[in-house]
């Protein structure tokens, strides 16, 4: 099994499933489970990088809250759809450049 292109459908996937349940509700949603997972997956996608590759390390784990207020709430959620755009857009340049 390839690690690297697991992580990118589950990365991909997880972006999906923030966008179907961000339409369901507004607001009536947890970021918890969303920024847990995220931050598994990172933790995951470190391992595919040598120590010395700076890049991985631009990335840190996300707070695991969960505003009451709406807004506060997309403003969470934002950040982790653009943290897991940032981690794809590394992980398939990293097999691309493996090929």
């Amino acid at each position: 099994m390839d690690v690297r292109t697991s992580l990118i459908h589950m990365l991909k996937g997880l972006r999906e499933e923030m966008l179907a349940i961000q339409q369901q509700g507004a607001g009536y949603y947890s970021c918890t489970p969303m920024a847990r997972r995220y931050n598994r997956l990172l933790e995951q996608a470190r391992h595919l990088f040598p120590e010395t590759d700076g890049l991985i390390g631009t990335f840190e784990a996300l707070e695991e809250t969960d505003p009451k207020d709406p807004a506060d709430k997309m403003k969470v959620v934002q950040g982790i759809r653009l943290e897991i755009g940032q981690l794809l857009t590394l992980l398939e340049s990293a097999e691309e450049q493996k090929k």
